[in-house]
């Protein structure tokens, strides 16, 4: 078998048994045995266990982001674009829970270097959706235009909220990722598009 098929057989097995076990109980005879190979082989290709937990975290962040951008039709109003955007992470998160299982629970509570990993992804997810909201305010052509820090508070608690919607989705039966991303859609856009036409809520006193 060629070496990168091996390994993505070894990581996929890793994949599953720490989005299952959880890291520290996750075993390295477990992720081999998985795999279908020897546990000295897995130690050849990755070294040790903290490298292969590292190993996976970035190759499922990369997946996420890649089906993410995927999934976002530039040519569409941006109401569209982040409905699209949404459901294509609903979509991945529900398809692949062992990989958001180690993304959003494992790495973080292992804490360094494994946090500084998942913060590489969350960084990224900030800014692609920072520059949805951004067009989309655009496309409103209010004047004067939503300030930037609004704009980048608006991005992280969206993030904020999908992460958490997606966590409880994954281990509530019958909610399917079009329904977590319209309930996201729900929160989220009409306030947003209140916003981008200046009827933001005014406090009545502090």
């Amino acid at each position: 078998m060629p070496r990168a098929e091996r390994e993505r057989q070894m990581m996929d097995a890793a994949v599953r048994t720490f989005g299952q076990r959880g890291y520290r109980a996750a075993s390295m005879d477990e992720i081999a045995e998985l795999a279908g190979v020897s546990k000295p082989l897995v130690y050849l290709y990755l070294n040790s266990k903290e490298e292969l937990f590292t190993a996976c975290i970035r190759r499922e962040s990369e997946a996420l982001m890649e089906a993410v951008r995927a999934g976002v039709e530039p040519d569409l109003p941006a109401d569209r674009q982040l409905w699209t955007g949404l459901r294509a992470f609903f979509e991945h998160t529900a398809d692949h829970p062992d990989a958001w299982a180690v993304l959003h629970q494992q790495a973080r509570a292992q804490g360094e270097p494994f946090v500084g990993e998942v913060a590489v992804l969350r960084e990224e997810i900030v800014a692609f959706v920072t520059g949805l909201i951004g067009a989309a305010a655009r496309e409103a052509r209010h004047d004067p235009a939503l300030p930037d820090r609004d704009v980048a508070g608006l991005a992280q608690a969206l993030v904020g909220a999908a992460e958490a919607l997606a966590g409880w989705a994954n281990v509530t039966p019958g909610v399917s990722a079009r329904e977590a991303a319209t309930t996201l859609m729900n929160f989220s856009w009409a306030g947003l598009e209140n916003l981008m036409h200046g009827r933001g809520w005014q406090r009545t006193e502090d």
